[in-house]
Parts: structure tokens; sequence; C-alpha cells
């Protein structure tokens, strides 16, 4: 074996103190960033002209149109638009609301606030919320260098820069996960609040059936119909409607025309149309991705597998089997990265695990950049190499080692 080849399958190169100095330089590199962010805006716009936060801008305007009692107008792009120019001035860019309406029960008490203090409400709190999730699932880990790692994780800077919602994401995935056995009704709770992101929830469901965790599954359903009710009867009916017709724009405009940016979206659906291919071929594409994960995490799950492997197949497998996943998206990797690390410091970890879960943790900073270059969304390879290593008998799942040295 080559030097390199055993360097990565060792990962020797991942010590503690090689980690806290790295996570203490990236967090200076954050706060650096952050700061020149702060110092160089214009009221509530960066340097740029752009809405400090820049998507968070789609969700305060949604939310001031509910708060002025047009929530419907919030999923028309031409009614949101005039609401972000009067916000943020005539020049600034779309920032498109694609949400469901289960979002303004977040939105509309939100822009109640000055557009700043709200900002920095929903980034502390749900930053936060994502730091006491993952607790738990670190909990058996005496060294408290998870906390320099989870906070110096990129997809955390992205959603800084990008006010999204990916902290709130990770925190509610981390939380069903750790307690789904013990407390299975709120896990369920936990997993039915994440239907405001309703392009993750097909795994869920999924994951729930096929072992039987039927009052999770139960949970999860009637917690999705009581937000609906209370989104009814707070914004009235029309929302309903409203969205649906929403989504063609959504479909149509920001997806499959990409006008986002291909190159930000971490998807095969988004790889297949950077090289060439055709709308209905990259959903071809996108839906074998998402079969092939579809089964492969039931394999997992209905295996003699830990709950750590089977709860990190399914946080990169809701990543997987969706076509519209952007870089802030993977904070959903923070749980996975969380769980795999606490069982290999206890356990010890597989030949090249500590590798990958460098490249998983690394990747959501790169994966923009590199799609941008090549047309190849970084992001979706390396899930897909660590999805792989948790399936089982999979050649890439070795044996275990030794334990990191605690």
């Amino acid at each position: 074996m080559s030097a390199i080849l055993r360097i990565l399958r060792d990962g020797e190169f991942l010590g503690r103190e090689r980690i806290r100095l790295w996570t203490a330089a990236i967090l200076i590199g954050f706060a650096s960033g952050l700061l020149y962010l702060a110092v160089t805006a214009h009221g509530i716009n960066d340097y740029k002209g752009r809405p400090l936060g820049s998507d968070f801008s789609d969700v305060y305007a949604a939310g001031s149109l509910a708060d002025d009692g047009h929530a419907a107008q919030a999923f028309d792009p031409a009614h949101h638009f005039a609401r972000e120019r009067a916000i943020f001035g005539k020049d600034t860019q779309f920032y498109g609301w694609h949400y469901p309406p289960f979002f303004l029960l977040i939105a509309a008490p939100l822009a109640r606030l000055p557009y700043l203090p709200a900002l920095l409400v929903w980034q502390i709190a749900t930053l936060a919320l994502y730091l006491l999730a993952l607790m738990p699932l670190l909990r058996d880990v005496r060294d408290k260098t998870w906390i320099l790692v989870a906070l110096a994780f990129p997809a955390v800077f992205v959603n800084l820069t990008h006010g999204h919602n990916g902290f709130l994401t990770a925190a509610l995935v981390a939380c069903a996960l750790n307690i789904l056995d013990s407390r299975p009704l709120l896990a369920g709770l936990c997993f039915g609040l994440l239907a405001y992101k309703p392009q993750f929830g097909v795994m869920i469901p999924l994951v729930l059936a096929a072992t039987g965790r039927w009052r999770s599954f139960a949970a999860a359903a009637a917690t999705v119909a009581v937000l609906a009710l209370a989104v009814t009867a707070l914004f009235g009916a029309a929302v309903w409607p409203a969205f649906l017709a929403g989504t063609h724009f959504t479909r149509e405009v920001v997806l499959e025309q990409g006008n986002t940016g291909f190159y930000k979206i971490q998807t095969v659906f988004a790889w297949a149309r950077m090289w060439g291919a055709s709308v209905p071929v990259a959903y071809f594409a996108q839906t074998l991705v998402s079969i092939a994960a579809a089964a492969g995490l039931v394999w997992i799950w209905r295996s003699p597998a830990s709950m750590a492997r089977k709860g990190a197949a399914l946080c990169i497998a809701m990543l997987l089997a969706t076509p519209y996943a952007l870089d802030y998206d993977m904070m959903m990797l923070a749980p996975a990265i969380a769980l795999l690390a606490a069982e290999g410091l206890a356990q010890g970890f597989r030949p090249y695990e500590r590798t990958m879960l460098l490249a998983l943790w690394a990747v959501p900073i790169l994966a923009r950049g590199f799609a941008e270059s090549t047309n190849v969304p970084l992001g979706v390879p390396v899930m897909l190499a660590g999805f792989a290593m948790l399936l089982p008998r999979s050649p890439l799942a070795l044996p275990r080692r030794t334990a990191l040295q605690a």
C-alpha cells in the first residue's frame, strides 16, 4: 500500500491537536468574514447592495406580506419581488419564496421585528438549537473539541451568510434521531415539523414504515395536519392554491431552467443539467439515484447496523434523493458526522472512515466553487461515497480497526 493510501486509510493525520488548530483557524476566518460584511454594510444591505443574510430577505418579505393580511401574495413572484424592493431598495435582486405555507408560522412573527434584529434572532436561536441538538448525539465524547468542530463546520458559515434554515433542519433531524426509540411520539413531532422542507421528507416516512415505527409515523402525520390547520386558521385557505400555483415557477424557472445557478445545486439532477442533459433525462437520472438511495436506506435500517449508521444514512439519503438541495442544505450532514464520529471514538474507526468524515465535513465550502469551475457538484460524489460506506457488506465498509485515543 502506498504511503498516501495508508494515510487516507488510517486517518491518523486527524489528531486532536491538529483538529483544534484547524477549527480555530477556520473560526477566525469565518468571524473575519462576518465582521467584514458587518462593517462594510450600508444599512440592511451589504457592500454589493445585497440584503444582509441574503436569502433571509425572502423570508422577511413573505412574513411582512402575511402580517399585512396578504399571505397568499407571498407565493406570487411579482408581488413578492415588489415587497422585497420596497424593503431593500429598488436595485435589489429577486430572492424567491419557495416554501410551503407552514414556514409562514416562523416568517410572520420574525417580520414584526426590524430586519436586522429579526435576522439576528433567527440566526442565533437556530444556531443554538443546532448545537443543543448535537449534544445528546455526542454525550459519550468526553473531549469537547466537538464544539469547535460543529461551529467550524463550513455549512455553518454558508448558512450564516445566507440567513438560511439549515440550522433548524439539522436540529430537528438530530433531535428526532436521538429519541426515535425512547420517545417515538416526540421524534415523530420533530419529523413532522420538517414539513417546511418537503423535498427532504420522502425518506422519513419510508424508513418509519419499513421498520414498523408506526407511532412516530402517526405523530409526524398528525403534526403536519395540525400545522396545516394552524396555517389555514391564521392566514386563510387562499395560501394553499397560491402555494400550488407558485410551485410551477419553482420547478420550471428555479430548478429546471437553473436560474438559481446549477452550480449551486448539489444534486444528480443539477449535475445532469450542467452536462447538457435535457430536463426529462435529468429527472430520469435523479429518479434512478433516488430509488437506489431508498432501497439502500431500507436495507440499512432493516439490518443489524447500529443506530448511528442508520441515522447517518438517513441524513445523507435525504439529500441524495431530492433534485433540489443547495450547499447550505448540507447542514443535514452535521448529525451524520456527529453520529459516526461518536461511534468511531467509542468503538474504533473503520478504514477510511475518518477521511470520509473529513470529506463530508469539508465539502459544503468547496462544492459551489468546484461545480462552477468543473461542472461537477462535488457534494454528490462525496455523499454517494459516504452512503456506500454505510451499506451492509459494502466493500467500502471494512472492519473496524483501533479507536482514536481520547
